[in-house]
């Protein structure tokens, strides 16, 4: 359809609504995208260093970004209070958010001696780690490498 957004993107502006209102939400503006087009909704920290975001299609969401500057990072689980609106109270023991976020804590102390070769590469570790346990990781190192 003509006029319609290929990719929109929204970040911080669902942090001020309720959780029960983030579906509608995502639903109301997937359903304004082109065909094939894209909703990248999350939350960032005022200068930019650390971001979370999910990318969403008409079908629903597709993925979950975790990115940070790696210089400013002590451990993975620091991103957990940039989650999205939609999985920030989800960050609970029982939870996917909160067993992920343990894991990515554990793949970055298991990846401690990386630290020597830098955070990048500690970061890598920690991420082949996390997806050898059976997180579905995507991309790969090239990506990776930038602190995603």
């Amino acid at each position: 359809m003509a006029g319609r957004p290929v990719l929109v993107r929204a970040a911080n502006v669902l942090r001020q609504y309720d959780e029960a209102e983030v579906a509608a939400v995502w639903a109301r503006l997937c359903g304004r995208l082109a065909l094939g087009g894209l909703l990248v909704e999350g939350t960032c920290d005022e200068i930019g260093r650390r971001h979370v975001w999910v990318a969403l299609g008409p079908q629903g969401p597709r993925t979950v970004t975790f990115a940070t500057r790696l210089g400013s990072l002590e451990r993975p689980s620091d991103l957990a209070e940039r989650l999205p609106k939609a999985l920030i109270h989800r960050n609970v023991p029982g939870e996917p958010a909160h067993a992920f976020l343990r894991d990515f804590d554990r793949a970055w102390a298991s990846a401690a001696p990386y630290a020597s070769y830098g955070a990048r590469q500690r970061w890598i570790r920690a991420v082949r780690d996390l997806a050898a346990a059976g997180w579905p990781v995507t991309d790969g190192p090239a990506r990776w490498r930038q602190g995603k």
